[in-house]
């Protein structure tokens, strides 16, 4: 399991989502995501049916483990990730996210999560209240706002994002990690990091170029905007 403590340690950190990496050549692109100094993976799984996309499954997490050491956060958009929680872990998750509108109460799935050996992650949408997650930001390891509603990617940011990190900013244990997925780049990621975010989830922005290039640019917009946190 991830050391939250020395995970988190004042760092901000890019958080590659293989969702816009070529699929034709995705070892490559992990490759050179690891070149770069990623650390983390983020992979979102999608049924089809809590948004209206489907993406990729458990043999293309289980591929990812087996070319790569980099944790893996792996974000569940399904309508019933209770049944999925055993098949993602022995996959090779890291850390398993789970959705605010998909459960009433997440809980018992945060306890199943670490009886895994993982990491637990809640995420609301953007017509979500922060105070639907309230009740369990000291329950879980990260929660993550979504900057977009999810199920495609490169859509328009949602402004309203940065006053939902700051909330859970002020009102989080020092530990939580705090994401942010969707839309986020260049415009977005500075202020995002100003208003609490330490964790971006970066798919377009980043993939939509060299690869190892885009790493670096927006890897020293945290830099710069760390040192005036």
């Amino acid at each position: 399991m991830i050391d939250i403590v020395k995970f988190v340690n004042g760092n901000l950190r890019l958080n590659p989502s293989l969702l816009a990496a070529d699929f034709a050549n995705l070892e490559s692109d992990i490759r050179k995501l690891e070149s770069s100094g990623a650390e983390i993976l983020h992979l979102d799984i999608m049924d089809g049916h809590f948004v209206p996309n489907i993406s990729f499954g458990v043999p293309v997490v289980e591929a990812i483990r087996r070319v790569t050491d980099l944790t893996l956060d792996v974000h569940l958009m399904l309508s019933n990730p209770m049944e999925y929680l055993g098949v993602f872990r022995r996959a090779g998750a890291d850390l398993l996210s789970i959705h605010i509108e998909a459960v009433s109460d997440p809980r018992p799935l945060f306890d199943q999560i670490r009886k895994l050996g993982a990491l637990s992650g809640l995420v609301l949408n953007p017509p979500t209240s922060v105070e639907r997650v309230e009740p369990f930001i000291d329950d879980c390891d990260l929660i993550l706002v979504m900057g977009v509603m999810p199920g495609f990617g490169g859509q328009k940011f949602e402004p309203l994002t940065f006053d939902k990190l700051r909330r859970i900013r002020s009102i989080s244990k020092p530990n939580l990690l705090i994401s942010v997925d969707g839309g986020v780049g260049d415009k977005t990621i500075e202020a995002c990091a100003e208003a609490g975010a330490n964790l971006f989830v970066v798919g377009t922005s980043l993939f939509n170029g060299n690869i190892q290039q885009r790493f670096r640019q927006l890897s020293d917009l945290l830099k710069k905007d760390k040192g005036n946190l």
